[in-house]
């Protein structure tokens, strides 16, 4: 705030008991006086008190104290990451991350695992939660995902397509059939007209990634944003069937959980455009 520099000359002490005045009533309408009024406007709703007052730059209600979130094996990569960047926009609060099967991870909601948020790799497993009342509100699909065939570097067998899976002596491993992995390459694999035998049922789609690593298969059906963050140690061969099983991923905050507000601000802070750069750059598409 700038003010005019007026002599001793020219002032009287009522001028300048004035000027004082006027100087006080100025600061009282700065922004300062415009922070205090926007804290003790009403908390935007399902953030409370114990988020801390106002929402982020992004539009995304604050949130403070721990927060347990149960998602999809497939999502370990971006919600590591998206959990750090949560925790810096938001001090005080602690994303822990509980990863694996949707399926297990239901069952453990509707068993009574503590938890704030379910991300899972298909509605049908997040149904089975909504139906017994596990969860606040609707569920918001957040990304969508589709299959590739995981190898082992340089392609040896130089796969093509799901066919090439189906030859005499070609180890397959996939995920079960009750996880959403598992029931999407059962989809894929009647969309090609394909039977085949797997060597292994994986109960989480990072379980049949590690079997092509450690090269105890030729192949296994997995997520294309698995193959890109092990891009390092597999490749991936895209087949078209993959568009006849897409998997939605929906997620929800809970309605058992401890901190329900941490819920909601972070399942809102998923569906904002800065966490779906961070999805959509990992290989997932937008819902």
């Amino acid at each position: 705030m700038t003010v005019r520099r007026l002599t001793a000359t020219r002032l009287t002490a009522t001028a300048a008991a004035a000027l004082v005045l006027a100087l006080g009533a100025t600061a009282c309408n700065s922004d300062g006086g415009t922070d205090a009024k926007s804290s003790s406007s009403p908390a935007a709703p399902g953030t409370g008190a114990a988020t801390g007052a106002g929402t982020s730059a992004a539009g995304v209600p604050k949130a403070s104290g721990p927060i347990a979130v149960f998602a999809a094996a497939s999502l370990k990569e971006t919600f590591t990451d998206l959990g750090k960047k949560f925790e810096a926009a938001n001090p005080g609060a602690k994303v822990t991350v509980n990863f694996g099967g949707s399926s297990a991870l239901a069952a453990s909601i509707n068993s009574g695992a503590p938890a704030d948020v379910f991300a899972a790799a298909s509605p049908a497993t997040m149904k089975t939660v909504t139906d017994a009342g596990g969860a606040t509100g609707e569920s918001k699909t957040f990304v969508r995902n589709t299959l590739a065939i995981a190898v082992p570097k340089g392609n040896p067998k130089h796969f093509a397509g799901l066919a090439d899976l189906a030859a005499p002596g070609v180890k397959v491993a996939l995920c079960a059939k009750e996880v959403p992995c598992g029931a999407a390459a059962l989809t894929a694999l009647k969309a090609a007209n394909v039977n085949l035998t797997p060597v292994t049922l994986e109960q989480d789609v990072k379980g049949a990634l590690t079997k092509v690593e450690l090269g105890e298969v030729d192949a296994s059906l997995v997520y294309r944003t698995d193959v890109r963050a092990d891009a390092a140690k597999i490749d991936g061969v895209e087949f078209p069937e993959a568009a006849k099983a897409v998997n939605d991923y929906p997620i929800a905050a809970l309605a058992k959980a401890p901190n329900k507000d941490g819920a909601a601000a972070f399942v809102a802070y998923i569906q904002s455009s800065e966490a779906q750069q961070v999805l959509t750059a990992a290989g997932f598409q937008a819902p």
